[in-house]
């Protein structure tokens, strides 16, 4: 067994939901043949090995192409990446802007711009990683980014058809979800949790649900039906990717993605402090 990782057995599930949003339907039959996956999102501290061991450059740390953002403002094409910060009262939910701001120098290793750290936090999963870090991290270590049948598959436990990935009744005790009103009140955690601070689900997987999405290798449509959840939209030009399990900022009262069939096209490009990955390895 691959230290760290659950044997998931290959089957065929219902994959998707008619019951939430347009992007999860139809529910169809879909069959996955056996993986091994991560009991637990990658983590701060397994980034920075792979980050000292290979001297690879994030996304975030790099300044973006001027040709990817023909209409943006040149001397604002600085590194760094997209910060959640609450706002000071209810705001209009229409607007991403109320709670996002692209902050300079926001990293990995400083999620929520220079002034803060990681160092206290190796236990906590690595945010602020686009598609192309997280795919990097998953080669030097042997392993390959899930599909988004086999996380999904993987994340339900076996509960076939449940609404999430415990039952059919929502439990704040399950998850790091947000617990109050979004984007301005919080009652539970401020951000991210330690890996395996909540229950593991039936095939001993933790954070399934909650704390961060999750990228996969599966494409994206290029464009949503509704609006992205607790995110900003992408460029139209910029290839996108299916992410899986809602995040520490889906709430009741905006976004209600903390579920297994839940699903988001995020662009490939995108660093935030609220998407994270776990990886898979394909037997034979």
């Amino acid at each position: 067994m691959p230290d760290g990782m659950a044997w998931v057995a290959g089957g065929e599930f219902a994959m998707g939901s008619d019951d939430f949003y347009p992007e999860e339907r139809p529910v169809r039959r879909v069959g996955v043949e056996g993986f091994w996956i991560d009991e637990r999102p990658v983590t701060v501290a397994e980034f920075r090995r792979f980050v000292k061991a290979t001297g690879h450059v994030t996304v975030a740390e790099r300044p973006p192409d001027p040709a990817d953002y023909p209409d943006a403002d040149s001397d604002a094409l600085v590194p760094g990446s997209l910060v959640f910060r609450a706002s000071r009262g209810p705001v209009d939910l229409r607007d991403f802007r109320n709670w996002w701001a692209y902050v300079p120098g926001a990293t990995w290793e400083r999620p929520e711009g220079p002034a803060s750290d990681t160092y206290t936090r190796g236990r906590h999963p690595v945010t602020q990683v686009a598609y192309e870090d997280a795919q990097a991290y998953a080669a030097w270590v042997g392993k390959a980014l899930p599909t988004e049948a086999e996380w999904e598959y993987a994340a339900r436990g076996g509960l076939e058809g449940a609404t999430f990935a415990w039952g059919d009744e929502f439990d704040p005790a399950m998850a790091n979800t947000w617990q109050g009103e979004f984007p301005w009140r919080r009652d539970g955690p401020p951000g991210t949790t330690p890996v395996g601070a909540f229950p593991p689900n039936g095939y001993g997987l933790h954070d399934v649900t909650g704390n961060v999405w999750e990228w996969t290798c599966d494409d994206g449509r290029s464009e949503s039906p509704e609006a992205p959840c607790c995110g900003p939209e992408a460029e139209e030009t910029i290839p996108r990717k299916v992410i899986k399990g809602g995040s520490h900022l889906c709430a009741p009262n905006y976004c209600l993605r903390y579920r297994p069939a839940a699903r988001q096209f995020e662009a490939v490009d995108t660093s935030t402090g609220h998407i994270g990955f776990r990886c898979v390895v394909r037997d034979g």
